[in-house]
């Protein structure tokens, strides 16, 4: 999963960002409103994280835009104003979620993993291919009933994988949906990653390279 953190309080967007990263969620920052517009136009993500009271363009105008444009991601409004009135508006802007300032990070988490599964393809909360059975709340994952102890970035990129559902996910697209904006486009850290979740699965292997395409789950 990829998430856009909207915040202009740094302090606090850092604190998420690493929190989110130790669930395996990539995350990137944006200060403002007018920064979180120019990335929304070159980076798909899976939900944005939206302080409402931004300085530049108001939270709610990037709200607004996001469903204007039809961007597909989903939006978890993030606010010290929680009466109700605000979260009504807040909703009737396009909102899928809404958290009031302050809050418990194991909570964004939950909400974050529940937005993200509401794509276009309906994924399940746990998903099952090939024997393999990974449920993103609990952050487990089995084989054939054997547990499989995997590292954040593995278990990011079999997620992935998993929600392909047998087609093939290209190298640009995992470094895209498991990395955040630091990664260097020309590391072979998918392919370190790739190497060792294989040894983690296990045999026989169930994650098969397409040369010149990319990776892709035994599509039995």
């Amino acid at each position: 999963m990829r998430v856009l953190i909207v915040e202009d309080e740094i302090y606090m967007a850092e604190a998420i960002q690493a929190g989110l990263r130790l669930e395996a969620i990539a995350a990137d920052i944006a200060g403002d409103g007018d920064a979180a517009l120019e990335r929304l136009g070159v980076t798909g993500y899976d939900v944005v994280v939206l302080d409402r009271d931004l300085p530049g363009v108001h939270g709610d105008e990037v709200c607004r835009t996001i469903v204007a444009r039809g961007l597909g991601c989903r939006v978890l409004m993030l606010t010290a104003a929680g009466d109700l009135a605000d979260k009504i508006t807040g909703f009737e802007l396009g909102a899928d979620d809404y958290l009031t300032k302050p809050f418990d990070l194991p909570e964004l988490v939950v909400r974050l993993r529940s937005l993200a599964r509401r794509p276009a393809q309906g994924a399940p909360p746990v998903l099952e291919h090939a024997g393999i059975t990974l449920d993103p709340f609990r952050r487990e994952v089995y084989r054939a009933g054997r547990h499989v102890s995997l590292s954040r970035k593995q278990f990011a990129v079999l997620e992935i994988l998993m929600t392909a559902r047998g087609g093939v996910v290209s190298a640009e697209t995992l470094l895209e949906r498991a990395w955040d904006e630091n990664a260097d486009p020309f590391t072979n850290a998918i392919r370190i990653t790739i190497s060792a979740l294989r040894s983690r699965l296990g045999a026989p292997a169930v994650i098969h390279t397409v040369p010149g395409v990319g990776y892709r789950l035994d599509a039995r």
